[in-house]
């Protein structure tokens, strides 16, 4: 027999072999989607509800997530049971329900616009590969940096500063993933706006170089002098 050596196949694991994500979003049907958008490479789970969103490109979202009046940035990792923006009741009204603002569905009257023009003036923004655990929940009207990290089952009831992790109930800081540093160079770089041939070109060096090596890379070519046509 004749021949070179034999080939490895190249891998690929179980839970990427039977979906291949492309510029059309792949929302599971069992969702529920009203008036958002979505990004290329942008996947949605089962039974989520999002409404009045805007996802990223490359983001996704597990099973069973609530989300409303939020904005995702790109590469955004969201795991099962997340809710995000959830609803407020008028602490100050005689009655919390919400028969007050939703009239119609009892025959009341109305609905009232005043409460959902309240709650649409407090949207949460969400970074650029942000990693949101389990069950977290975010409330409404806050900011997540870019890189942030929130941990499962965190109650989010503040801004979230770049690249920090934050856990609990409320949540609060744990640590920065980077020194003030990388975190700025990270910043800068902004990757997450590269097209789709420099990421894959770049592959190895995500996941092989130190995270100082990749600034220098990669903050280098920000700095090399533009070339002449």
């Amino acid at each position: 027999m004749t021949g070179g050596p034999a080939q490895s196949p190249a891998f690929q694991d179980p839970d990427s072999a039977d979906k291949i994500l492309s510029d059309v979003p792949l929302i599971d049907p069992s969702a529920q989607i009203r008036e958002s958008s979505f990004g290329r490479f942008a996947e949605v789970g089962p039974r989520c509800k999002i409404a009045e969103s805007r996802f990223g490109d490359y983001s996704y979202i597990s099973n069973d997530c609530d989300v409303i009046y939020t904005s995702i940035g790109k590469f955004c990792s969201i795991a099962a049971q997340v809710r995000i923006n959830p609803g407020n009741h008028p602490l100050e009204r005689p009655a919390l329900n919400h028969f007050t603002y939703r009239a119609s569905k009892y025959g009341f009257g109305p609905d009232e616009p005043e409460f959902f023009a309240w709650r649409r003036s407090q949207p949460v923004v969400i970074g650029h590969d942000v990693w949101i655990g389990h069950g977290a929940i975010i409330l409404p009207g806050l900011t997540i940096g870019n890189g942030a990290v929130i941990g499962a089952g965190a109650v989010v009831t503040k801004n979230v500063e770049d690249f920090a992790i934050v856990i609990g109930t409320p949540a609060k800081r744990l640590r920065f993933r980077f020194p003030a540093e990388i975190r700025a160079q990270l910043n800068r770089i902004a990757w997450w706006d590269w097209t789709a041939q420099k990421l894959a070109a770049a592959l190895q060096d995500f996941r092989t170089l130190p995270i100082e090596h990749f600034c220098e890379r990669y903050g280098r070519e920000l700095d090399a002098p533009p070339q002449e046509v």
